[in-house]
């Protein structure tokens, strides 16, 4: 790490709270390791692409996300198959992958954990879907993608709220989608490791989980899950019961879920989601928490995809 670029939201979380005080402050840091660090704003909500090409001229080596999820998800569209690494600095409202990393929640501290990272390969998820045009078109994604449920209460979730109360709005608008939400069904075709012949099984609800601690109360949501996992870790809810989808959500808030028939848990090269022929409902999908389409969509690896800088966390 020589030339670094600070690449923000101005927006997200906490650079919103205390403005470009805290992206100083981590410049500060950086500089006083000798590192050369400037800092580039995003101008454009969803898309950081413009901004990394800029750093990349200028020589930079690392890109670090400063931001949420959200902005980790637009900063690795453009550096996923190059040589650039990326590290987190968590300054959004939810900070999945950079509690998956071990990393501490203030914004200097994690820089100099990030100091003495190790630049790690890893593979990367990536989500083909049909954009609000009708478009197909595809994103990658560290965290997890979802089809269904979540990505309904990703699509609910407002900018403006979100930043003023935090992971409060998230349960608020999930309660209202386990009250209203009617869960409708539609058709995934898994081709499992191994296996020839694809299975298709009707679900409400499908995620395509990529960490183990996303961090708060959702620990281990899908045991067996890490970004080195060269297949998908799929959850698959095939019930469409608001008790069932309950039950399992205060199981992994006591770190105590089973799977069984309803709600299954596996591995999967890739999986095809389609919608029943004649629906009317629009099912949604979304990745690392950003609202993206609709059906159909299809959910691959990517290998060898993203140079990540992973701290060093003793056990």
């Amino acid at each position: 790490m020589r030339r670094v670029a600070l690449i923000y939201n101005p927006a997200s979380g906490h650079v919103f709270q205390h403005g470009q005080s805290v992206i100083d402050e981590v410049l500060a840091a950086l500089r006083g390791a000798a590192v050369e660090a400037v800092a580039i704003a995003t101008t454009t909500p969803g898309n950081a692409e413009e901004q990394v090409q800029e750093a990349i001229r200028e020589g930079c080596d690392t890109i670090l996300a400063c931001g949420g999820d959200g902005t980790v998800h637009d900063v690795m569209q453009t550096l996923v198959g190059g040589q650039i690494a990326v590290g987190v600095i968590p300054l959004g409202t939810a900070n999945a992958l950079a509690a998956d990393l071990g990393l501490p929640i203030a914004p200097v501290k994690a820089a100099e954990m990030l100091l003495s990272a190790t630049p790690v390969r890893i593979p990367v998820g990536r989500i083909h879907y049909r954009n609000s045009d009708g478009a197909e078109t595809s994103r990658y994604f560290t965290v997890a993608a979802g089809v269904g449920a979540d990505a309904h209460l990703m699509y609910r979730m407002d900018a403006k709220l979100k930043r003023q109360f935090g992971y409060a709005l998230y349960a608020v608008e999930g309660l209202r989608v386990l009250a209203t939400h009617s869960f409708p069904t539609f058709d995934a075709e898994f081709q499992e490791p191994g296996r020839k012949k694809r299975r298709v099984e009707t679900v409400s609800q499908l995620l395509a989980v990529r960490i183990r601690n996303f961090g708060g109360m959702i620990h281990d949501l899908a045991p067996g899950a890490t970004l080195q996992n060269h297949n998908l870790r799929l959850l698959a809810f095939k019930t469409r019961s608001r008790f069932d989808f309950v039950r399992f959500l205060m199981a992994v808030v006591f770190r105590r879920q089973t799977f069984n028939g309803k709600i299954e848990l596996l591995d999967s090269v890739s999986v095809a989601c389609r919608e029943h022929k004649g629906a009317s409902a629009k099912i949604l999908v979304e990745a690392d928490g950003e609202a993206l389409g609709g059906l159909p969509a299809r959910i691959e690896i990517v290998p060898d995809a993203l140079t990540l800088l992973v701290p060093y966390v003793g056990n």
